[in-house]
Parts: structure tokens; C-alpha cells; sequence
């Protein structure tokens, strides 16, 4: 398949914030078949900033709408608050247009799934539909997947993540006034810093957990409405269970994901991958062993994996665009963006509804209880003037 300039995908970004203005440097500078042709955003300071930053020719729209029916692009890349992220999505693949959205996918499940439903549709005529998943390009959770996958770790009995290193001071929070609000941002540490982390706890793994209870501390240790403290406890079909902590008030935090299997554990932590490895498979050793106190020989393997941390977001940009040149496949569909969300939602309900929730969440449920959120706020949030922060080296 050919885009109509032949060569090369011309791409458009909606919302030139913290992270569309470092994609568009990326498409500008480092990804072979993408020309970036048009930007977008509903603050003019934005467009000053493109009009000075970006070449020329690149157009400027204060409406999405007429940067998608405008005929300078062929592809859109969404990186607007995540309430937006649906409903361009949608109006994209009516325009005809192949679509990469930042994450997370969006704030309930509701609309993702009617997100989802249009981009299968829009499949049948050949558009592209990706998510900025771009820890699925780490070498380390590359491998990770592959170990557990291959059935090197035999099956998962335990997932434990602690990623507790998303240090956000307050001076953060204020730098922008939809930021860390129900009715902004649609959540705290779950919807901004952690939707990687849950997308890669069920990718790595190739598991989602039937059911949650989570504890979500809302405004603990800093002046916002939404969660920044979670601990939340799951159970697999298998019988597995599992623990996510996270939270952006620690420091020093850890950053430590432990998964324990019939052969033995594999940590990730460290920028290292070591498998903890049985030399005789638990269940084996338990029903052979006749020595009362003793426990099956272990080796620790440090697995080898690539250097650096992958392509990140330009390797993600450089697979979508391949994709819809030639057909290359996706790392990170963005059908996929539904399941790190629906992690994020269940361990919201279960904290407002005080009890466990069971997967697939209660849709309806979860949107009517953020709707009650963000109709009973009272939060009036202190800004100062709205500011885009350098966000390298920060996901």
C-alpha cells in the first residue's frame, strides 16, 4: 500500500504539548518514510511556538477537524488530554486517516471499546491503528515476554510489580490546570505514569487477572484530587495472584517487577533481567523429594539482553510507519490499549465501591461513578501559567 505522496507518510499531530512537541521533532529529524505536514492544537501559544520551532511548510490548525479534512495528511498522531484520544480516533478513520494514539487509550473502557469497534472497520479498508506503547520496544520486557511466553518459567504462579520511581513534585501538578482532575485528566498515577507499566504486566505475561482489590489513596501526598498512592491485589484464573505499588511521593522509588513460576522467578530491575532458574521444576521436586527440610537446586542465570532500552518512541513511530507502507506488524496494536486501561478502571472501582471487581469491569458502573466524581468536585486547583515541560528520560 502507497500513501498518496508515493514515498513517504505525511503525518499530522493533534495537541503540541509535552509529548506531540517531541514527536514532532522526531518526525522532523528521524524516521525514514514520515514527513511531518501539520499540527494542531486549541492553544494559540502552541501554534506561536509551531510557527517558530517546525519548518515552514508544516500547517497549522487551531480545529483537528480541519487538519483531518484538510488533504495534507495521511496519518494523525493523537497526543492530546486522554479524554480526547477516542473520539479523534474516531473522527480520524472517518476522514480516511491510519491513526497513532498516545497513551493511555482513554479514560474509561466505554469509549475505547466503541474506539476499537470503528478501527476494525476502518481495518477492512486498509488504516493503520497504533498506540504509543513504547516500552514494548525495551529490550528488557522484549525478553522478559519471551522467557515467560516461550514456557521457560513454566506457569506463572506470582506477578508482583513495585514502581514507586514516578516522582512528581507539586510544582508539577501546577503546571497545567486540566492535570491530576477527574474531569481533566480522568485520574492520577494510574492514567499518566503507569499505563506502560500495566500494559506490560499483562503483555509480558500474557495474562489478565479475573479479578481486583485495590486501595487508592486520592490526594495523599500531594494537592491534587485523583490517586497518586496505589497497592493493588489480583487473582488469575490459573489461581496466580498478584501486586501493583505505585505511587509518585516516594523517593528514592523502585522500580522492581518479580515474576515466580513452577521453574523458578525472573526479576527485572535494574536495567538487568535475572532468572532465579530450578534445576527440577517445583511440582516435580515437591512430589519427589523424601528429605523433609530441603528445596530444589537453583541457579542464577543473568539473562543477556540487548543494550540500550530499544527504539522507544521513534522505534514505535518507525513501526507505524512501516506498517502502513509495507504492511509491517504492529508492536503495539492499538486495540491493545484497552487492557493496561481496564487494569487502571478496575482498581478505581474497586476503591470507590469498597470491594472486589471482577473482569471485564461493569462499563456503565465505572463511567457513572467518574461522572459522580466529577460533577461532587469541589477542587479548585492553583496553577501557575501553563507550561510545557521537558518530558525526556521521564517514561
Amino acid at each position: 500500500m502507497e500513501t498518496n505522496t508515493g514515498k513517504k507518510v505525511r503525518f499530522g499531530i493533534i495537541g503540541i504539548g509535552n509529548m506531540g512537541s517531541s514527536h514532532a521533532k522526531s518526525l522532523i529529524d528521524n524516521i525514514a518514510g514520515a514527513t511531518l505536514t501539520a499540527v494542531s492544537d486549541v492553544r494559540q501559544e502552541r501554534l506561536d511556538w509551531a510557527a517558530g520551532a517546525l519548518p515552514e511548510q508544516v500547517k497549522r490548525y487551531a480545529d483537528p477537524k480541519e487538519l483531518m479534512r484538510s488533504g495534507e495528511v495521511d496519518a494523525v498522531l493523537i497526543a492530546t488530554p486522554h479524554y480526547d484520544h477516542p473520539t479523534l480516533a474516531m473522527e480520524a478513520f472517518q476522514y480516511g486517516l491510519h491513526v497513532l494514539i498516545e497513551k493511555p487509550a482513554g479514560v474509561y473502557t466505554k469509549a475505547v471499546r466503541q474506539m476499537n469497534e470503528a478501527a476494525a472497520k476502518a481495518a477492512e479498508s486498509g488504516l493503520v491503528f497504533g498506540i504509543m506503547y513504547n516500552q514494548r520496544t525495551n529490550p528488557l520486557y522484549r525478553k522478559l515476554r519471551d522467557l515467560i511466553l516461550s514456557g521457560e518459567l513454566g506457569e506463572i504462579r506470582r506477578t508482583n510489580w513495585i514502581i514507586t520511581n514516578w516522582y512528581r513534585s507539586q510544582s508539577y501538578y501546577d503546571s497545567g490546570g486540566w492535570r491530576a482532575t477527574w474531569e481533566g485528566e480522568g485520574g492520577g498515577v494510574l492514567l499518566n505514569q503507569d499505563p506502560h507499566q500495566l500494559d506490560l504486566w499483562q503483555w509480558t505475561t500474557g495474562m489478565m487477572p479475573k479479578r481486583i482489590r485495590a486501595f487508592c489513596s486520592f490526594g495523599k501526598t500531594r494537592n491534587i484530587e485523583v490517586e497518586d498512592d496505589v497497592t493493588a491485589y489480583v487473582e488469575y484464573e490459573n489461581g496466580a495472584t498478584g501486586l501493583f505499588v505505585t505511587t509518585v511521593g516516594e523517593a528514592p522509588g523502585t522500580n522492581r517487577f518479580e515474576i515466580s513460576g513452577d521453574n523458578g522467578k525472573i526479576v527485572v530491575e535494574d536495567d538487568k533481567l535475572t532468572f532465579w532458574r530450578l534445576r527440577t521444576p517445583e511440582p516435580e521436586f515437591n512430589a519427589t523429594y523424601k528429605g523433609g527440610f530441603g528445596q530444589p537446586e537453583c541457579w542464577k542465570c543473568e539473562i543477556p539482553v540487548e543494550n540500550g532500552s530499544g527504539g522507544q518512541h521513534e522505534g514505535i513511530l518507525r513501526n507505524f510507519t512501516n506498517a502502513v507502507l509495507h504492511r509491517e506488524p504492529l508492536i503495539a496494536p492499538g486495540k491493545e490499549g484497552i487492557h493496561g486501561l481496564m487494569l487502571s478502571n478496575a482498581m478505581h472501582l474497586s476503591s470507590w465501591t469498597d470491594g472486589w471487581v471482577e473482569l471485564p469491569i461493569d462499563e456503565e458502573a465505572y463511567l457513572e461513578k467518574l461522572n459522580e466524581r466529577i460533577k461532587q468536585s469541589t477542587f479548585v486547583k492553583k496553577t501557575g501559567t501553563e507550561a510545557t515541560l521537558n518530558v525526556s528520560g521521564t517514561h
